[in-house]
């Protein structure tokens, strides 16, 4: 069965944080003291995410993402992914991780047949990771991006663009596509950093990105973008791996969405950008039978809002968007 919302969108994607703890700080997703972390019992536990999934595989979703804050800092990962992907219906398991604790994992991994790993890495210069994240964890990320490749894990690093921080560093991540079957995503800086906005005004916008790039690559060819996609992709001819440019905060891809996201917390998030539609942990918790949890989900499908900027524009607070990433779900 396909699942469609108000719009007539197939939703067959659920991002699903598992933690809101993070390992590192980075400069784009939350302040250098770090958020207010959630007690273990506000948590789904393993046992509530499975019968999620199982549920939402039942309602047509397919293909599931675990991300975090940093999936790995929670305990017995491995444990649940090995069950997820054994549920009928789930076709692929994603990983987002930002690879500190992510190497000695990798050969189960590949024995599990995870579907590809995104892995955040900003910079291949030791210092600047150091300023981005806060922290001095740069040898293992590196280590778990070769496990990767050793694999022959589909792997696409995702790189923030941040004005005055890593901008040097476009071109050097490029060029690992030179000779490795990894794709590597430019995404602009979003405002869920728990501060709010860096910038009064969004200068490296994806099409500024993109100058940058065709500047410095001027044989840099447009590919197919796939089904659903949140990337324009390119490639430099050549070149064994793949270049994307992520409209993050441009939200030019809304029109195609079919991901919903359920943060640590439970909730619902039906688009990054609104505050939520729906306390999946809380109808979990009080004896609803599945057809009764699958109802909620529906109803919450055929209210959703046509793109990002409509989403932000039904907040309920007056505050502008300023969530942390690690809290959403990466």
């Amino acid at each position: 069965m396909t699942l469609f919302d108000n719009h007539n969108r197939p939703i067959n994607y659920l991002r699903l944080a598992v933690t809101d703890r993070c390992n590192l700080r980075c400069f784009y997703c939350m302040p250098e003291e770090g958020i207010h972390y959630l007690p273990k019992k506000e948590l789904l536990s393993f046992e509530e995410i499975y019968r999620l999934v199982s549920l939402l595989a039942s309602m047509g979703i397919t293909k599931v993402r675990l991300t975090g804050g940093e999936p790995f800092v929670r305990t017995d990962l491995m444990k649940l992914i090995r069950s997820i992907v054994e549920i009928p219906g789930i076709k692929d398991l994603h990983l987002t991780t930002n690879g500190v604790l992510t190497s000695t994992f990798i050969p189960e991994l590949k024995k599990i047949g995870i579907a590809s790993v995104n892995l955040s890495l900003d910079t291949l210069d030791r210092q600047r990771f150091k300023t981005i994240t806060r922290r001095d964890e740069f040898e293992p990320v590196l280590k778990t991006l070769d496990q990767l490749l050793k694999y022959d894990i589909p792997v696409k690093i995702n790189a923030v663009v941040m004005d005055g921080k890593n901008i040097d560093d476009i071109v050097p991540l490029i060029e690992l596509t030179r000779n490795s079957k990894v794709d590597v995503r430019f995404i602009e800086e979003m405002p869920f950093n728990g501060e709010g906005n860096h910038y009064p005004v969004l200068n490296w916008t994806y099409k500024k990105i993109l100058s940058y790039i065709q500047e410095h690559y001027p044989s840099l060819h447009k590919i197919p973008d796939p089904d659903f996609s949140t990337s324009y992709n390119y490639t430099v001819p050549g070149y064994q791996g793949n270049i994307g440019v992520i409209a993050a905060f441009s939200r030019t891809f809304c029109g195609t969405c079919n991901r919903i996201r359920v943060t640590a917390q439970g909730v619902l998030k039906t688009c990054l950008y609104d505050e939520g539609v729906l306390d999946i942990k809380q109808l979990l918790r009080t004896d609803q039978d599945d057809s009764a949890v699958k109802e909620k989900l529906y109803e919450a499908f055929r209210q959703r809002t046509k793109d990002g900027f409509e989403a932000e524009q039904k907040r309920n607070s007056n505050l502008p968007v300023h969530e942390s990433m690690s809290t959403i779900g990466g």
